[in-house]
């Protein structure tokens, strides 16, 4: 969409995925560049809005960001529950289905464990360990939202980790709506280590001029050190990797990124002890305090 000359900016690339997989830190990268708008946020929670009136939808009034600079040409919106959200893909499909998306991509149990880290070190009454991993136990990418009358959408969102680990699905589905052109798949371990590359491959993709000098890597949103609650088991991690390893091959397929260093890929393999990752992330939770 050509954005107007001024006031309010549709938006117009949206970085979809995967939450704790490097968004944040990808998309303050960007609107550092000078032909790019700033939002006033980085997630606007548009197409995963459940509450919203999507038979008549006005993308004019509600899907737009305030032009800050004559110059800027793009803005974008980084929601990383896009790519798994129930019908948000869809939604975003029948407001642009030329908009150019990105996303980054994490090994399915680190970014599992990460998920939990970031929700116990906003407020300990989310559930621990094995209740995160029970709650909502999905096998498969879910196809809709659970109605409110059954569950807050808001828990659901922030307790749907299992879910987000079904990559394979979930690019079935993105291809199966956007052109495979569109598309910019980015792995979070390759992204980190050469970031200028990474960067410059953004900016190509979305039709931007590179940035002369590439804005210094910080890790934005980064969880807490340490975190009351249980850790996490060989047991566990052997269990998960096992649920998504049909899942993880078809996005080997599909994606063409490298896995070989995710551990899950590692377990399969039986390259990696899960214990050895288990004592990994143990370093990160420590015994919930007492009484």
């Amino acid at each position: 969409m050509t954005p107007p000359a001024e006031g309010q900016m549709p938006y117009n690339y949206a970085i979809v995925g995967v939450q704790k997989g490097g968004t944040s830190t990808l998309a303050v990268t960007l609107n550092q560049h000078r032909l790019v708008c700033q939002p006033p946020t980085k997630e606007a929670h548009f197409f995963d809005e459940e509450d919203y009136d999507w038979s008549w939808p006005d993308y004019e009034r509600d899907y737009t960001a305030p032009r800050r600079s004559p110059v800027h040409r793009m803005v974008g919106d980084a929601t990383p529950t896009y790519l798994y959200w129930p019908h948000a893909l869809e939604r975003m499909r029948a407001y642009d289905p030329a908009m150019p998306l990105v996303a980054v991509f994490r090994d399915p149990l680190e970014r599992l464990f990460s998920h939990w880290v970031m929700l116990r070190s906003r407020n300990l009454a989310w559930p621990d360990w094995p209740g995160f991993l029970t709650e909502w136990p999905h096998t498969s990418l879910p196809d809709e939202v659970p109605p409110a009358t059954e569950v807050r959408t808001m828990r659901w969102r922030h307790m749907t980790g299992l879910a987000r680990g079904f990559y394979g699905e979930q690019l079935t589905r993105g291809f199966r709506l956007f052109d495979r052109e569109q598309w910019l798949l980015l792995e979070m371990r390759s992204m980190l280590a050469d970031f200028p590359a990474a960067v410059n491959a953004t900016t190509d993709h979305l039709g931007l001029p590179r940035f002369e000098r590439v804005p210094p890597l910080k890790n934005w949103h980064a969880g807490a050190d340490v975190i009351p609650g249980t850790p996490p088991t060989a047991a566990d991690l052997s269990g998960l990797a096992q649920l998504y390893s049909t899942d993880l091959a078809v996005f080997e397929q599909l994606s063409g990124l490298d896995t070989s260093a995710w551990p899950t890929r590692q377990i399969l393999d039986g390259r990696l002890d899960p214990a050895e990752l288990a004592a990994r992330f143990a370093t990160k939770v420590a015994p919930p305090p007492a009484g």
